[in-house]
């Protein structure tokens, strides 16, 4: 049997800060982020249920998504452990805490872990792509890892 690539998109807001950075990023500011995820699997042969012909239905792709991802980035400020910026969440509700510093590439590797062991039994995540803004983007593919 093929198997074929199935992919969804979302489009999320989202800020961070880089500590220990020179550059402007040091300080925080926000992106209209685009998030793109793939996955790969056998095409259903199965008269007998609903997803006979897909992948995976891509509700339940886009739910994976959501509750694991978008709904925990979108519109939060995303900030390392021992950010200066600490104790901000006192005036903001939505401040995500990462032991990592919170880069493109960071939060990509974050999304990729927080589903791939989400997706259902014989679906596979092929590959992420997370764009922070319209020319700079980072990319993850299973084959590489």
């Amino acid at each position: 049997m093929s198997r074929i690539r199935v992919t969804k998109q979302f489009d999320f807001e989202a800020a961070h800060a880089l500590e220990d950075y020179s550059g402007k990023c040091r300080d925080i500011h926000g992106h209209s982020y685009h998030f793109r995820v793939t996955v790969i699997g056998e095409v259903l042969d199965d008269k007998s249920i609903e997803e006979n012909g897909m992948v995976i239905d891509f509700a339940i792709l886009k739910k994976v998504i959501m509750v694991n991802v978008i709904d925990k980035f979108d519109h939060t400020l995303v900030l390392r452990s021992d950010s200066r910026f600490r104790g901000i969440e006192k005036h903001n509700d939505r401040v995500m805490y990462v032991d990592y510093q919170p880069t493109c590439e960071n939060m990509l590797l974050d999304m990729v872990e927080r589903i791939r062991h989400k997706l259902p039994k014989g679906i596979e995540l092929h590959n992420a792509f997370l764009r922070e803004t319209a020319r700079s983007y980072a990319e993850w593919f299973a084959s590489d890892n």
